[in-house]
């Protein structure tokens, strides 16, 4: 089975592909857990990007509640005229991070006591 996150080059980058969007939730959740990791970016192009943007609200509303959205990039990248086809083509390109959210005022109450 491949997995979606890149630990090659780019630490806690996962690449958003054809999979629906749950796979990518559970990277997400993967990538934060496992890790330990303070972001993780979400990085997709043409149609993906609404893989991207459906998976990045449901691990926020459903999974992580503490998750935030600390940068989202977006850009174009000319991409070479397929077979048969006449010019370069532009496809849109999208890049979400994730950042975990300090903890809330309690929890940080919590801690002051134990002390």
């Amino acid at each position: 089975m491949k997995r979606s996150v890149d630990l090659s080059g780019e630490s806690n980058v996962i690449y958003i592909g054809r999979k629906p969007p749950m796979s990518y939730v559970m990277a997400v959740i993967t990538s934060f857990s496992g890790s330990n990791a303070e972001e993780v970016t979400l990085k997709a192009r043409g149609q993906a990007i609404t893989t991207a943007v459906d998976a990045v609200e449901i691990t926020r509303h459903r999974f992580m509640k503490e998750l935030g959205i600390s940068k989202i990039t977006i850009g174009t990248e000319e991409m070479p005229p397929r077979e048969g086809e006449g010019g370069a083509r532009n496809i849109s390109t999208i890049e979400i991070t994730l950042t975990k959210e300090a903890k809330p005022k309690e929890e940080a109450k919590k801690r002051g006591k134990s002390k």
